[in-house]
């Protein structure tokens, strides 16, 4: 025998199951969806905040504006902050190795001082600035409690290349669009890379990479970049 319900309390019950059912699916997209890939971890220290991909992760193919120095014999591969090293007919995800040189900072860095000296910190990689003809020194990690992230009262500037700009770049650039220092030197780096790309010249490179281009180009394609981020160049 079937029960027969009123109207209005199907009404009421269709009502109930059709809020239960939107409940269930706001819950659902509320929920956290991890952008990380498996193989990349997430640096907070510091603040730091970004992903990197963790060490023993292989790769077939390395970035295309990837720099490779050389250091105690042993090639690396530096990007974005990752540093790789070739194993067999790939490259494998390593630990920066200490006393190496760089030209340029990761795209994304946080400033830490240590008795008044800046330390530049990416993916538990420390820099140091050893002058335009150096570059960036990878360091030892400091006392961790001699680190500070404020900046200290009287203490120097960090160099202009610490703020995104490749060595010996005589371009200087001015936010219009109050674009913050993280955002100046992340777009300053992309440019860079961008301009070198199209013209064949590095100036982080010795030489600019003779043969290849000409700073005129280069500085023409990257005042065109940062122009068009919203920039007045110099």
């Amino acid at each position: 025998m079937r029960t027969l319900f009123p109207r209005a309390v199907r009404g009421a019950v269709l009502i109930a199951a059709c809020c239960a059912a939107l409940a269930l699916q706001a819950t659902a997209q509320a929920e956290p969806r991890s952008e990380r890939a498996p193989h990349e971890h997430f640096d907070a220290r510091f603040n730091h905040n970004h992903s990197y991909p963790v060490h023993g992760y292989q790769v077939h193919d390395l970035p295309h504006q990837r720099v490779e120095v050389v250091h105690g014999g042993a090639h690396y591969y530096y990007y974005g902050g990752a540093w790789y090293a070739p194993r067999g007919p790939r490259f494998v995800v390593v630990a920066a190795p200490v006393g190496v040189f760089v030209p340029v900072l990761p795209a994304f860095y946080t400033t830490l001082w240590v008795a008044g000296l800046p330390y530049y910190y990416a993916n538990d990689t420390y820099y140091v600035y050893r002058g335009g003809d150096q570059g960036y020194e990878v360091v030892d990690p400091p006392d961790q409690g001699a680190v500070s992230t404020q900046d200290p009262d009287g203490a120097p500037p960090p160099p202009a290349a610490a703020r995104g700009a490749p060595p010996a770049s005589d371009v200087f650039i001015y936010p219009k669009n109050g674009q913050s220092e993280d955002q100046q030197s992340r777009d300053r780096y992309e440019c860079h890379r961008w301009a070198a790309g199209e013209t064949g010249f590095d100036p982080s490179e010795a030489g600019g990479g003779a043969g290849r281009g000409n700073r005129d180009d280069y500085n023409r394609a990257l005042t065109a970049c940062l122009e068009g981020r919203g920039y007045s160049v110099k």
